[in-house]
């Protein structure tokens, strides 16, 4: 019997591909739960029920890399993520002055049109990732994947630029949204001041 075949075999009778164990199960039921806060996310005709949407979305994500033994990404998931850029999104929502209730405004019609180039992006990064990681191994002699020695050498010697990139968006779009503030207010004000002069 060739090794591959043994190892085919001891996978078979084991907790192998064909038999999810309760740490499948969970995937799987958090991997659905997330999909449909994000779906619910984009079809919503409320903007902060979009944000707290996506609050749902990125929480199922977090506890996805939970489920994946990768701690630390979970937990820069959770800090950045939800404790960063839904929070400046509440914010800008707020400063901005945005429609509390429903916003008929908010849906342009096109969701066939977003539906084709979502699917096409989907098919794309499936794709891309497939083709990268097909012959890829994981070491499970070595080093924790999730570790966060690895995720912290990786993340600094080969994603430092776009993510300082993010941090400078981030922050652009915090001056946005003050400097939108302020231009309503300024309006606003003169237009108190004209009533008042009449």
């Amino acid at each position: 019997m060739t090794p591959a075949a043994t190892t085919l075999a001891a996978a078979a009778t084991g907790h192998g591909f064909l038999s999810p164990t309760g740490v499948e199960i969970a995937f799987l039921l958090v991997g659905l739960a997330t999909l449909g806060a994000a779906v619910v996310t984009v079809t919503t005709k409320q903007l902060v029920h979009a944000a707290l949407w996506l609050v749902v979305a990125l929480g199922g994500i977090a506890v996805e890399y939970l489920l994946l033994t990768a701690e630390f990404i979970a937990w820069v998931q959770v800090l950045i993520y939800l404790g960063s850029v839904v929070v400046l999104l509440l914010f800008g929502l707020m400063l901005t002055k945005a429609p509390i209730g429903r916003s008929p405004d908010a849906d342009s019609n096109n969701r066939w049109v977003a539906l084709g180039v979502a699917l096409v992006a989907a098919a794309a990064l499936v794709w891309v990732v497939v083709d990268a990681f097909r012959t890829t191994w994981i070491d499970l002699d070595g080093p924790v994947q999730g570790s966060t020695k690895v995720t912290g050498e990786i993340l600094f010697q080969h994603w430092v630029l776009p993510f300082e990139a993010l941090s400078v968006l981030l922050l652009a779009a915090l001056i946005g949204a003050i400097v939108l503030s302020r231009r309503d207010a300024a309006a606003g004000s003169e237009d108190t001041t004209k009533g008042q002069q009449r």
